[in-house]
């Protein structure tokens, strides 16, 4: 009998951790689980029981019971101590019982890779997503009230990136958790195309029918603008970390994993956009 195969047919019969659920992704894969009759458990910071990245006490509580997990770290893979937290996640998930993890990564950064490597060797089934930029970013996280200002300012200038929408995430991430055939994958999810930050811009304008501009600064005055207006600073390290060594060029092509994972393509920035303009999202 093949093991793994036995596990897969299995594994939906059991508990799901989705950690990050009220994030992007997390929320829609939970959503997903939840529709499809899975039991799920919601992992936050607001949850009860609370999980809290930063406080190795609070895990056990939201282990118990647990078949499978989602693991989205927060606030991101790149800063210090990610992937060591991300593997004593994944030792005591096992000693919990926990059979199957799905990590959701990120494209072309060095601390994303290790915490890939702490989930491979963990001992745990694992499937990792490894993704390009959201699409959401533009609707529901950190560029949002600049397109409803009407001017997009980033420190970014003809690089282009393959933005993803985060649906297709929450596809792919649900398949591993559920299906069969996903046990030690690499899936890397892009969107269909590669466009500049410009050219998402002016989709969304299109879509949206506001006047939107784009406009590239140089990073000191964009992180200096960030200090200006009390961001965090560990937030603004991030974005310095993103903006130089993750858009310097090396993300500029796209993946098949969407394709590889659940048999169909990724869906297409314009659709993204038609689609929040129509939920209202940028009026």
């Amino acid at each position: 009998m093949n093991t793994n195969e036995n596990t897969d047919r299995n594994t939906d019969k059991g508990l799901v951790l989705v950690l990050g659920a009220s994030g992007k992704t997390g929320r829609r894969v939970a959503d997903r689980l939840e529709a499809a009759g899975v039991a799920v458990r919601r992992g936050s910071r607001s949850a009860s029981p609370a999980f809290d990245w930063e406080d190795a006490a609070t895990w056990p509580a939201v282990l118990k019971g647990v078949t499978s997990v989602y693991v989205s770290f927060f606030p991101d893979l790149a800063v210090p101590g990610a992937p060591e937290a991300v593997a004593a996640f994944s030792a005591q998930a096992r000693r919990a019982g926990v059979r199957r993890v799905v990590l959701l990564s990120g494209r072309g950064e060095k601390e994303a890779q290790r915490a890939e490597e702490a989930v491979a060797a963990s001992g745990l089934e694992w499937t990792v997503v490894r993704s390009s930029w959201f699409a959401q970013n533009f609707s529901e996280g950190a560029f949002l009230e600049s397109v409803l200002s009407g001017e997009v300012v980033l420190p970014v200038g003809d690089v282009r990136e393959p933005f993803i929408d985060v649906e297709d995430i929450a596809d792919v991430a649900v398949a591993a958790l559920t299906g069969d055939g996903h046990l030690g994958q690499v899936y890397e999810v892009t969107g269909p195309r590669l466009l500049t930050f410009a050219e998402a811009v002016n989709a969304i304008a299109e879509s949206s029918g506001r006047e939107i501009t784009f406009t590239s600064v140089p990073l000191d005055a964009f992180t200096a603008y960030l200090t200006e207006a009390g961001e965090d600073p560990a937030a603004i390290e991030i974005f310095t970390y993103l903006f130089t060594e993750v858009l310097d060029g090396r993300n500029a092509y796209v993946a098949d994993g969407v394709g590889r994972a659940i048999g169909r393509p990724p869906r297409d920035f314009t659709e993204y956009t038609r689609t929040a303009a129509e939920n209202g999202v940028w009026k």
